[in-house]
């Protein structure tokens, strides 16, 4: 998954990858940007929508006069492609470059400080996370 998306596009995946559904209908996304205080044209929604799949994203299907919308990347596999992107851009691929910028530019809360913390003394297979 090399393609990127737009903030936009994204703030559509978050939509569709919190639908309890398994399709997402276009009223419900259009629904969604309005809650989160981005309403959005019918006709830029429907572009947006359309990159997404093009890009693979997402798949639409037309039952009658309605679209539907699946995800075909999961929120997880985008978070996981994002955060190698620019683990690779900015610390050349270092993940404790990362963490290391995190702890000594203190942009962890003490919680936060701690879950990091069990997760690096407990290992992988432990906890289900992978750094």
């Amino acid at each position: 998954m090399a393609q990127q998306i737009s903030d936009a596009e994204l703030e559509i995946m978050k939509i569709i990858w919190g639908n309890p559904e398994k399709v997402t209908l276009f009223s419900y996304v259009m629904d969604g940007l309005a809650a989160r205080g981005r309403p959005c044209q019918k006709n830029t929604l429907i572009v947006l929508l359309s990159r997404l799949t093009r890009k693979g994203f997402l798949s639409a299907r037309k039952i009658g006069r309605r679209n539907e919308y699946a995800a075909l990347v999961s929120e997880a596999e985008y978070q996981t492609a994002q955060t190698r992107n620019f683990l690779d851009k900015i610390y050349e691929g270092s993940a404790k470059g990362l963490v290391s910028a995190l702890i000594s530019g203190d942009l962890l809360s003490d919680g936060e400080y701690e879950e990091l913390k069990n997760l690096l003394e407990n290992g992988r297979e432990s906890n289900g996370h992978s750094l």
